[in-house]
């Protein structure tokens, strides 16, 4: 979510949001999820609780926001393109491709962070599955006539390149964690074409 074209409010908002983001994910890594308090985390950015329960709805929310923000700026690019029939998956992929392109200046940090808390913490690593099973409902109910329950070709489709995503997630966090340049964009992309290139592979293996 960038601040572009934003009334002076809003930008307020989005200000305290990512304070509240940046905030949480130093305080959850520092002394983990369970034990940090959401009276810590407000104390922390000098905001009320109130202020924090109108941009999240629990300490899971936080924590998962870079991710939650990125697929709801792919669900943003499949409505830009509406009307547009059945998406294949290259079209998948470079909605895909759009959604990263478009994410505020420092999103990046903020999302090998979340990554790497929720990687230990159960807790969170549910909440994350649930959040991406929904992601796939409303992909589906956007994208195809039939709707998601009837639509099993382009579910399936869909999760093929969801587990392409992880696998280059998995790496380019891996090279941040092991001191590499950093969680940079453009690393993340490479990783992303890397990953996509593969899935023809898979394909043939099942005419095998």
């Amino acid at each position: 979510m960038t601040d572009t074209g934003l009334t002076l409010r809003e930008r307020k908002k989005l200000r305290t949001r990512r304070a509240l983001v940046d905030e949480a994910l130093r305080l959850f890594s520092e002394k983990g999820f369970t034990e940090a308090t959401l009276d810590e985390l407000v104390d922390a950015v000098d905001v009320s609780q109130r202020t924090f329960f109108r941009n999240f709805s629990s300490k899971e929310d936080v924590a998962l926001a870079p991710e939650r923000e990125l697929w709801a700026a792919y669900l943003s690019e499949i409505d830009r393109r509406a009307g547009g029939g059945v998406p294949t998956l290259g079209e998948f992929q470079e909605m895909l491709f759009g959604a990263v392109a478009g994410m505020a200046e420092g999103w990046e940090q903020r999302f090998v962070v979340s990554r790497a808390l929720c990687d230990r913490t159960p807790a969170l690593v549910a909440q994350s599955l649930e959040h991406c099973a929904q992601v796939t409902d409303q992909v589906l109910d956007r994208t195809t006539e039939e709707g998601r329950r009837a639509a099993l070709p382009q579910r399936l489709l869909f999760e093929l390149m969801l587990s392409a995503w992880r696998h280059a997630l998995r790496e380019w966090s891996a090279a941040h964690r092991a001191g590499d340049t950093g969680p940079g964009r453009d690393a993340l992309y490479e990783r992303m074409r890397s990953a996509f290139a593969a899935i023809p592979e898979v394909a043939a293996l099942t005419r095998r």
